[in-house]
This record gives C-alpha cells, sequence and structure tokens, in this order.
C-alpha cells in the first residue's frame, strides 16, 4: 500500500472496508511489540484470530490477566524499544491487569493496554461486561480511550502508544467495542506510524553551572536512579573524571555495574549499606540523574542531601518535591547527560588522588560487609553465600527478575548487577507476584540470555502457576524461592514495636507439587553445601527451555541494613509519647509473651 503525504500527517491509502479487529493488527504491527499477552473472551475473540494470523507478534495465553500485565511491564524494562502490550476482555479482564498497570504507572513504564469493550451499535443496557474503565483507570494510566469508529482505531492506538513512550513513561489503554471488531467499516486511509524521537535538553547555561559546582566540590557524589538506565557509560565517565561514588536507587540498580571500583550500592541513608552511607556521608555536592527521591531508596526519607545538589530529570515535577535542587536540568538524560559529560571531560578535572581514596574506603568497606555476613551461619542457606555462588555462576549480562520482600533487599545488598537494565523489581507500587510474570516476559524479550526470578515463598504463592505459561512458551527461568514459611519483610518489622507476629506466618505448601502441576523441575537447597551444585542444575536445565522451581531453604534470621535503618528512622519520627508507648508495649510482650 503506497504512502502519501498530506498537510498534516503521513497516511497509508486503504480504500477498502476493513474490520476493526484488521486495524488493530495492523496497527500493532506498526509498533515494537514482540509479544501480546491476555485471555481471549467473547469481546476481543476476532483481535486474537487475527494476531494468530501475524508473522510479526506472538500472542501469549496467560493464566491470570495480572500476571499478563506484568510480563508486559518486564518486555518494556529489559528490551530497550520495546513495550510490552495487553491485549484483555473489558472489565474482569481490567480489574485483574490493574497491578500490573498501577505497578508501570508508579515505575514509570511503558505498557500498552488493548482491551474489548461493549457494543455501541444496539439500543439496550446493562450488557455483559459493561463498565466505565477508562474512568476507572483514569488514575493509573497517561490515558484511556475508547473507540467508537473504525476510522478513529489506528490513529487511537498511535496516539497511545507516543503518550505512553514520551516524557515520564507509563501505561496506556485503548478500548475497541466488540461490533467494530467484529464487523467492517469504511476506511479509506489510515496513518503511517512515525516513531518517538526523544526530544527535550537542558539549557547550556544551566549545564555551566551544575560542571561549575562539581568541580568545585570536595567531596561529589552521583545518585543514579531508573532514568539513568541508558546512560550508563557517560555516569561512568563522570564519575571516574570526579572520583565520586555512585549510588542508586532501587529501580535504578542496573545504572550502574556493581563491580565499578566507585559503585556503593542503593541509597545512601542508614538504610544503606555501609559503603553507601560512609561514602556520602560528607557529600557537598549531589548530581541526582533520574530519580525521584523516593520512599525506598532513601530509607524512608532519611538522607542527607547537600545544599548543592544538580538534579536531572524529564519530569520537571520531581524538582524540589522532595528535597531542594540548585540546579535543575529538565531533560531526556539521553540527551541531557551526554552533554553535561562532555562539558566536565572539557574542564579535564583531575581527581586521581580522591578517586583512589573513594574506590579504596569503598572497596574495604564491602569487604567488612560481606565478611559479617559470611560469618552468619546456620543450618540454613546463608544470602551472602547463595547470591556469591549464583553472581560467579551467571554471565554478566544475566537479567535477575525480584519481587517484593526481604529478598528484594538482600539482593540488593549482596548481588553484584552488572548488565544495563539487568535487574528488574517492582518499585513504587511494589505489588508482590512481580517476579514470577515477569521473569517469562523478561526471557521472551531476551531469548539469548540467562534470566532468573528470587522470589520469596509468600509473593510466589500469588502467582506462582504462571509457570505454567513458561512451560508451554518454553520459557526456561530458574526461579530461586526463598523459602521460610513467613511473610519475612513484615514478620521482621513487626517483631521491634509489637513483638509478635500477626497474620505473616504462610501455611506450608511444598513446592514440589507447584513444579509437577506446571511442568517445571524441581530442585531443592537445603544448605549450603548444596549451593553450587543446585544452582548449576538450575540454570542447565533452564537453558533446555525448562522452567526450574528451586526451593532455597534461606536464612533470614540477620535483617538487612535497609530493614534496621528504615526501622529506625520511622520509629525517630514518631511523637515522643507514641514511641514510648511503642517500645514500652514491646518490651512489656517481651518478658511476659
Amino acid at each position: 500500500m503506497p504512502a502519501s503525504e498530506t498537510s498534516s500527517t503521513r497516511v497509508v491509502r486503504v480504500g477498502a472496508r476493513r474490520s476493526g479487529a484488521w486495524l488493530v493488527r495492523y496497527a500493532l504491527e506498526q509498533l515494537p511489540i514482540s509479544h501480546t499477552f491476555g485471555i481471549p473472551g467473547v469481546h476481543n475473540t476476532e483481535v486474537y484470530d487475527e494476531l494468530g494470523k501475524s508473522e510479526k507478534i506472538h500472542p501469549v495465553l496467560v493464566t491470570h490477566e495480572c500476571g499478563g500485565a506484568f510480563m508486559g511491564d518486564a518486555i518494556s524494562r529489559t528490551a530497550p524499544g520495546q513495550i510490552g502490550a495487553l491485549v484483555i476482555v473489558p472489565a474482569a479482564g481490567m480489574t485483574h491487569a490493574m497491578s500490573g498497570i498501577g505497578e508501570a504507572y508508579l515505575d514509570g513504564i511503558a505498557l500498552l493496554v488493548i482491551s474489548g469493550g461493549t457494543r455501541n451499535d444496539v439500543e439496550f443496557g446493562y450488557q455483559l461486561h459493561e463498565l466505565n474503565q477508562q474512568k476507572i483507570l483514569a488514575g493509573i494510566t497517561k490515558g484511556a480511550w475508547r473507540v467508537e469508529h473504525h476510522k478513529d482505531i489506528v490513529p487511537t492506538i498511535f496516539k497511545a502508544y507516543h503518550a505512553a513512550v514520551s516524557g515520564t513513561p507509563g501505561p496506556v489503554f485503548v478500548e475497541i467495542p466488540a461490533n467494530l471488531q467484529l464487523f467492517q467499516g469504511e476506511v479509506q486511509e489510515v496513518p503511517v506510524f512515525e516513531p518517538h524521537v526523544p526530544a527535550m535538553a537542558a539549557e547550556d547555561s544551566a549545564l555551566d553551572r551544575a560542571v561549575e559546582m562539581l568541580c568545585a566540590a570536595k567531596s561529589p557524589g552521583i545518585f543514579a536512579g531508573w532514568g539513568a538506565v541508558d546512560v550508563v557509560d557517560d555516569t561512568q565517565k563522570m564519575a571516574d573524571l570526579l572520583g565520586a561514588p555512585v549510588a542508586t536507587s532501587l529501580q535504578g540498580l542496573s545504572a550502574f555495574p556493581g563491580n565499578h571500583p566507585l559503585h556503593t550500592g542503593m541509597g545512601f541513608s542508614r538504610a544503606s549499606v555501609p559503603a553507601a552511607e560512609n561514602a556520602f556521608k560528607n557529600c557537598d555536592c549531589l548530581l541526582t540523574i533520574g530519580a525521584r527521591f523516593g520512599e525506598i531508596p532513601t530509607g524512608s526519607f532519611g538522607c542527607v542531601v547537600p545544599e548543592n545538589h544538580i538534579h536531572l530529570d524529564i519530569n520537571p515535577e520531581v524538582f524540589n518535591r522532595n528535597f531542594k535542587a540548585k540546579v535543575t536540568l529538565e531533560g531526556d538524560s539521553r540527551v541531557v547527560l551526554p552533554k553535561l559529560a562532555a562539558k566536565l571531560a572539557a574542564r579535564k578535572p583531575n581527581q586521581a588522588e580522591r578517586r583512589a581514596r573513594v574506590t579504596a574506603q569503598i572497596a574495604a568497606d564491602k569487604a567488612a560487609y560481606t565478611k559479617e555476613w559470611l560469618a552468619h551461619v546456620n543450618d540454613r542457606v546463608n544470602p551472602a553465600m547463595f547470591f556469591a555462588e549464583l553472581r560467579r555462576q551467571l554471565a554478566d549480562d544475566a537479567l535477575m527478575v525480584v519481587d517484593d520482600g526481604n529478598h528484594t533487599f538482600l539482593a540488593a545488598e549482596l548481588f553484584e548487577v552488572r548488565a544495563r537494565r539487568g535487574f528488574v523489581s517492582p518499585t513504587d507500587f511494589n505489588a508482590m507476584g512481580y517476579c514470577v510474570p515477569g521473569a517469562i516476559g523478561a526471557k521472551l524479550a531476551n531469548p539469548g540470555k540467562q534470566v532468573v526470578g528470587v522470589v520469596g515463598d509468600g509473593a510466589f504463592l500469588m502467582t506462582g502457576l504462571e509457570i505454567l505459561t513458561a512451560t508451554v512458551e518454553r520459557a526456561g527461568v530458574a526461579y530461586f524461592v526463598f523459602y521460610d514459611g513467613e511473610l519475612s519483610q513484615i514478620s521482621q518489622g513487626q517483631e521491634i514495636p509489637y513483638n509478635r507476629k500477626t497474620c505473616t506466618i504462610l501455611g506450608k505448601v511444598k513446592l514440589e507439587g507447584i513444579a509437577l502441576a506446571t511442568g517445571a523441575k524441581y530442585i531443592p537447597i537445603n544448605g549450603n553445601g548444596e549451593l553450587a551444585a543446585g544452582i548449576r542444575d538450575a540454570l542447565a536445565t533452564a537453558a533446555t527451555g525448562q522452567p526450574v522451581i528451586v526451593d532455597v531453604r534461606i536464612d533470614y534470621s540477620k535483617r538487612t541494613r535497609f530493614t534496621q535503618g528504615v526501622v529506625k528512622t520511622v520509629l525517630k519520627r514518631f511523637p515522643l509519647g507514641d514511641k514510648v508507648r511503642f517500645i514500652g508495649r514491646a518490651l512489656v510482650r517481651k518478658v511476659t509473651g
């Protein structure tokens, strides 16, 4: 079909009657989409029939739309340039997917959701699944549309895509009534898809002020978030030039390589590892790249940000929201940071002495923290030994997907992330159940890379049956399930103020049964002596395309720095009377039981 120019946009002449389902497939095939996720129903079977003909897009049947949303989210996180996509039924399909949509919204991840809809060509009300989906989704999407005419299907999907990937990325939603999908309508032309081009660059004067502040600083530091994940090389260049330590957010752990000598860890508050807390203790100029100072990486807002603060972000609403900035650089980091790095390099700062001093302190602190963890040994699996052995056996470009729980912060503190976009975690929405389906999406988008999931037993129980999808799709993921029988992150948080655990003790579950039910291989690891062989077996099996459930009997008795630091920071903010009441109650319960 030839393309032609109009006064406003390029179009393709169709000149024929087309079904809405054909138009949906046409639009999706123009976009950077490799897979769709969802479940067919009476309101979208025609779209699924069209997708079944596609040579470009592979539709994936999931066991639950929430899992499908997490799969799509993980594709957007781990495959640069691609966007995850859902094709779901209205009402229940939409509400099931809402946890994944909300995760993408708060974490700034592009996601395209295509939903069926009730008919708009009949006079009857109370149709099956009749619901105002746009109203429900208004608070967790960047845009939600209901298409009323065939001619609007392709333009609306393209409009939604550009909304999803522009500025701070996020989820978008397009509803297509069932009758439009089923029946043909007159469509003379459709627009040509125009790829998204990053825009927005900060002014040179602001960049010059930032460089002046960095060069004048005695102890500069860099804080990198998810918005820095595609500018790793420039961040390294600036860190090396300045001799500056680099901390990351939880979501941004893969924005700076963990084996770089200036890498310190997640955050720089009292809830951070010693290498980070000490390296930033006297920071007098902070460069923040694509981070919003959310609750988790700041240790419940317990970090200290210096007056000389340079904040680079694509979303101006984050500036000065939680911590003040002296210089703000509004723009896409992929455009702005290379310019800032070039200006800094032109100044030729010589900070070899500072770099040597900072890297030596970081190395010493990391070694001492590892030694502390390795000394904590009992009859269960030591987390530090587990992550060290997993790191030893994984390729540098391997992808790790985690969930929400104690294991998340163990991974953040003890696992060395080396690959850009190599660590995926639910963050601000913080939905449990992300890991199992998220790892499937990551594997489908990156079939040539090792993909492992690390998940707590509580989070695993939420979406573990989605491993059936991994089996069907031959998505070889090794899932390391940290089994201790508790919702440990919360139960540990209950111990200090309550001295008791309420509703955080899980029922006993046999993970081998879930492996049998879903077609996965089951591997138990009961102690440290089984780590090397168990991990080797799991990775080898996953390489054949079969998913694996590894039952890791983890030792959670030692708390992470994150848990210790957050509890202290939060308790410190309590009103004096309530602080005394909480501590007193805990002491009484400790004595009386």
